[in-house]
């Protein structure tokens, strides 16, 4: 989950560098290089039914397939009508979120040192941007709202399949693979993005580009951490997905000469140290969990 954050993370310093692709226009061609991506590896992965298999699949898959797409579009929407830094901090309420809904729905309980790292990283991410945060941006900040909300559900749908896929593997409608639905979410995001980036104007090197980043961006790293949903918990997941703003920052600095503020060094060591304490505690716990075992 670690590398899947560390991939998310690319999308803003390879922005940098487009020529001429921007806002809706950025987001249809890295959806549709992302869905390219996933007609290719999902046989690799899954095998040659995986497509058919599409065709049997439950509401579960559906609705992470729209998931996955609210999410793709969102994120960029959101980017063209406020700050990268009110995007961010709205995101950062996801673990929180994830708890809720994986409490609620799939009757998880969330450890302590869970909520304690929710609330530090939060925290954490606040002293990085909250001075930059520019109040009245409301519709910026309703769209960002999306990405967290929607992503909670996402996770939270993955989580239930899992579990429901463990109590009975024979019942075809519990065993319904989610891998694909990411496919399902790069169709949905090409199709609600195109009109709105017409006229096209993403150059050839804008196109290398986006092509990298439907790859490696979103293709592989978003088929992993289905993956992943499978061994983590929800809401440990959406914890670690705050890992992808300490990486942003990172790359930023190195590929687009963005020097990060004292108070962003600052918030970035408390969003590390939560994850870091949380996951390590975690460890320890399953590790005593399977010697009583």
């Amino acid at each position: 989950m670690v590398a899947v954050t560390l991939m998310w993370s690319t999308a803003g310093v390879v922005t940098r560098h487009l020529d001429a692709a921007r806002s809706f226009e950025v987001t249809f061609w890295r959806s549709l290089f992302t869905a390219l991506s996933l007609l290719l590896i999902l046989p690799l992965l899954r095998g040659r039914r995986v497509f058919g298999n599409m065709r049997h699949a439950n509401a579960s898959f559906w609705l992470s397939g729209a998931c996955w797409g609210v999410m793709f579009t969102a994120f960029m929407l959101a980017l063209t009508l406020t700050t990268v830094a009110n995007v961010l901090i709205t995101m950062s309420v996801g673990p929180f979120l994830t708890a809720l809904l994986a409490r609620v729905f799939i009757g998880h309980r969330i450890p302590v040192r869970t909520w304690i790292a929710i609330v530090t990283a939060g925290g954490g991410i606040a002293a990085m941007y909250g001075a930059q945060v520019s109040p009245g941006q409301i519709a910026g900040t309703l769209v960002a709202l999306c990405v967290p909300l929607v992503g909670s559900i996402n996770w939270t749908i993955n989580q239930s399949s899992h579990q429901k896929t463990q109590q009975n593997s024979q019942t075809k409608e519990q065993t319904v693979d989610l891998v694909p639905a990411v496919l399902v979410g790069a169709v949905f995001s090409c199709c609600m993005t195109l009109p709105l980036a017409l006229p096209l104007q993403a150059t050839a090197h804008d196109l290398g580009l986006l092509a990298f980043l439907g790859l490696t961006q979103l293709a592989i790293p978003c088929v992993l951490a289905v993956l992943c949903a499978r061994v983590l918990k929800a809401p440990e997941i959406s914890l670690l997905t705050l890992l992808e703003v300490i990486f942003g920052i990172v790359f930023a600095w190195l590929g687009a000469n963005e020097v990060p503020e004292g108070r962003v060094l600052l918030g970035g060591t408390l969003v590390i140290g939560a994850l870091l304490v949380n996951e390590l505690l975690g460890w320890r716990q399953r590790g005593r969990a399977e010697v009583v075992g």
